[in-house]
Parts: C-alpha cells; structure tokens; sequence
C-alpha cells in the first residue's frame, strides 16, 4: 500500500532489459551467487539505477561466526543434501546449493566488487550468526 510504480522483472542479472538511469532501486535477494559473473551483474545493477538510487541484496554469506560454524557446517552438508533427496528426490542440487554459498565472495570482497564498478555508501550487515548479510550500496 502506498507503492506505485512497483514491478517485479525476471532475467538474466548479467543483461537486464532495461534502459540506462531508468530504476530507483535495485534488489536481489539468494540469487547473486547463482550468476556466473557477479562483476557483470553488479555492472548491470549500476547501469540501470539512476543517480541516487540503492542496490540491495540480501544473499548468504560464507562469513559465519566461529561459535555457530560447527553446527552450520553439520547441518549443511550432513543434512541439507539429505533432506533435498528425500523431498525434491534431488541430492546434487542442495549440494550444489550449500557449495555455492561456501564459493560466494566473502562480506569485504563483495564490498571492494560493488565500489570497483562505482557504488558509494557501501556496507554490510550480517544476521543469524554471519549466515546472512544484506548489502546496501546508493549509485553517486
């Protein structure tokens, strides 16, 4: 309520459809690190927010708190691939998933990522241990 203008486009993050200076935010939430080149992505994402305009994106982190990474670590190689056979009958995808987190940049690489294609205001927060980390950065 109280939003207009609000739209939803599903595409490729590398080569979004949509015109230069032309979006006022930019959000992605589990999805960065399943692109192939995460620099183009973030390229794009400037491309398409005008001057003033915030990119956020919430994505897992292998940032982890030592306290909580033994569990973590259990849970997501003992038991998240098990649980993807038993109930999507798919084990090599929720593998894969728990690979890609452990292979995605770490909370200050990412950080260096988004000002080297020219975001300012660039920080991050991590939640539920370092498990999560939302990324805020605003397009001078």
């Amino acid at each position: 309520e109280g939003y207009t203008g609000v739209g939803v486009v599903c595409g490729n993050a590398e080569t979004l459809p949509l015109p230069d200076l032309s979006q006022d935010v930019y959000t992605i939430a589990f999805g960065l690190r399943n692109v192939t080149h995460i620099d183009r992505a973030l390229g794009e994402a400037f491309r398409v927010l005008k001057p003033g305009g915030m990119f956020r994106c919430l994505e897992f982190t292998p940032d982890v708190n030592p306290l909580v990474k033994p569990v973590y670590d259990a849970w997501s190689f003992g038991v998240i691939p098990r649980l993807g056979k038993l109930l999507a009958k798919d084990e090599a995808a929720y593998r894969y998933l728990v690979e890609s987190i452990r292979r995605f940049p770490r909370r200050r690489a990412l950080e260096a990522m988004l000002r080297g294609v020219g975001f300012a205001c660039v920080e991050s927060h991590v939640y539920s241990g370092g498990i999560v980390a939302v990324h805020r950065a605003v397009k001078p």
